[in-house]
């Protein structure tokens, strides 16, 4: 399997991805809209994912919402999993090797490290964004703060 470099959130890259998020949603503020055009650009933009999309809370579980990728699972309780656990503590998991993470629910059984964020407006938990990899250790902690970042404009930019 080729390694691709991830990209640095201090480069030019996350600047660049940052301008053209914020282009694209501008104008519309519709949470579905938004959500899926987020994710087409994610999975069009960043080298190595296998599937990049948003689970959204509804009670206590995360209900799979707009994606790009295979298939993927429908439902996640709070505190399952990646994107559970990320949606529980409110924090950004990064993981390295999903098959050493206790509890992860694979999906996909082709993606190897993954990253959730949390998406929390006003105080309140929307739901979370995850990218999945086939390439072990794929997410730095670069990338965490540059898809933060781009959460953010996503949450600032939409009627949540």
């Amino acid at each position: 399997m080729q390694v691709l470099p991830t990209l640095a959130a201090d480069t030019p890259v996350y600047d660049r991805l940052a301008a053209q998020l914020s282009a694209l949603l501008a104008g519309e503020r519709h949470p579905i809209a938004n959500t899926a055009q987020f994710a087409a650009f994610l999975f069009q933009e960043l080298p190595a994912l296998n599937w990049a999309g948003f689970y959204m809370l509804e009670a206590e579980t995360l209900v799979l919402g707009p994606f790009q990728g295979k298939v993927a699972c429908v439902r996640i309780p709070l505190g399952r999993g990646v994107c559970g656990t990320a949606a529980q503590s409110r924090q950004t998991q990064r993981v390295a090797n999903v098959h050493e993470f206790a509890g992860h629910i694979a999906c996909d059984s082709a993606s190897n490290s993954e990253i959730v964020i949390p998406l929390i407006k006003q105080g309140r938990l929307l739901g979370v964004l995850d990218l999945d990899s086939p390439q072990l250790d794929r997410f730095s902690s670069d990338d965490q703060t540059g898809l933060e970042r781009l959460c953010q404009i996503l949450l600032d930019g939409t009627d949540f």
